[in-house]
């Protein structure tokens, strides 16, 4: 059988044509210099390394791409196959979704990891039904307390007017007997200056970006909550992916939640050194405080149980079966 010259050319310009990369665009929501966006960005640099270069990830950050609001329907919708967003955020769809923002229910980065194992599987499912599949989540520096004065036992808290940029951290203000108070982040100083706000439940994170040396004194490393952002990717584009596409991007995204966990832990320590280098007085709370704060904390997790339904009890089950 004899081949025509024609195909013979086809063949062999074939052999040499390179394949053609898959372009993926991926928004995230904060600036370049943020540990979570710099840990995205080495995610997208293995993926590609991994895939020689058949993949190409490109990170739009600082919402420059879509607005944090928008990231996850875009990414649900195909118009991006993969996005970075605040897991929290979604609290209004239901209630599993917030669980790792209530106060106190884990408090240290060990039982974080513990609550994640415990809901993961409950907030894949969720995800799975929108046509989404988590690839990896990592948490913020854990939440504290800024004040101008002491705060030694709960009844300090008594009448203190507290900012309060959510549902969870209000119910905490109240439940401690302080004012909530909302607040935006730009004009946290101008409002503890004219006196609007005494004190703020914030991670070390925002209180150095914030430069709250300026306004307080006194920084309490209560480790509240320690929320995450979590990467989704359309279930659909993934499954469009060939299988060795897909397991350079299910391994690479295991290296980037096991790193991004450690970035947290060293931006946490990192960013409390900044409090003290600038003056703010940084304590770890006395006893008596913590134990009222963790009474506290049992009550709203009750409270979300509750709005979360069996869903909720049965990841709380989990949870403390974890530990």
């Amino acid at each position: 059988m004899k081949i025509s010259s024609a195909l013979c050319g086809i063949i062999a310009l074939s052999i040499w044509l390179p394949v053609q990369a898959i372009v993926w665009d991926m928004p995230t929501p904060y600036g370049e210099s943020n540990f979570h966006t710099m840990n995205i960005k080495r995610f997208a640099d293995e993926v590609g390394s991994t895939t020689k270069g058949r993949l190409e990830i490109r990170v739009h950050s600082d919402g420059s791409l879509y607005k944090h609001p928008e990231i996850k329907n875009a990414v649900r919708w195909g118009q991006v196959p993969i996005g970075e967003f605040l897991l929290s955020r979604l609290s209004s769809e239901d209630a599993v979704f917030e669980i790792d923002a209530v106060p106190f229910l884990a408090s240290t980065y060990e039982k974080a990891d513990y609550l994640w194992q415990a809901s993961k599987p409950t907030i894949a499912s969720l995800l799975e039904k929108q046509g989404l599949m988590i690839l990896f989540a990592v948490p913020w520096p854990p939440e504290g307390l800024y004040s101008k004065k002491p705060l030694r036992k709960i009844n300090d808290l008594q009448g203190l007017r507290v900012r309060a940029d959510d549902t969870n951290t209000a119910q905490l203000a109240r439940h401690a007997g302080a004012i909530p108070t909302r607040i935006e982040l730009p004009d946290i100083p101008q409002a503890f200056s004219s006196g609007r706000i005494e004190a703020m439940i914030n991670s070390p994170f925002t209180g150095a970006k914030t430069k709250a040396w300026n306004f307080v004194e006194y920084f309490y490393h209560t480790q509240a909550w320690l929320p995450k952002n979590i990467v989704v990717v359309n279930s659909q584009a993934f499954r469009r992916l060939d299988k060795g596409l897909q397991q350079a991007i299910v391994a690479a995204a295991v290296r980037a939640e096991l790193r991004g966990w450690e970035a947290s832990r060293e931006e946490t320590s990192q960013k409390l050194d900044i409090l003290r280098d600038n003056g703010i007085s940084v304590h770890r709370p006395e006893n008596v405080l913590m134990q009222s704060l963790y009474r506290i904390g049992r009550k709203l997790t009750v409270d979300w149980s509750q709005k979360a339904g069996d869903d909720g009890i049965q990841i709380i089950r989990r949870y403390y079966s974890l530990h």
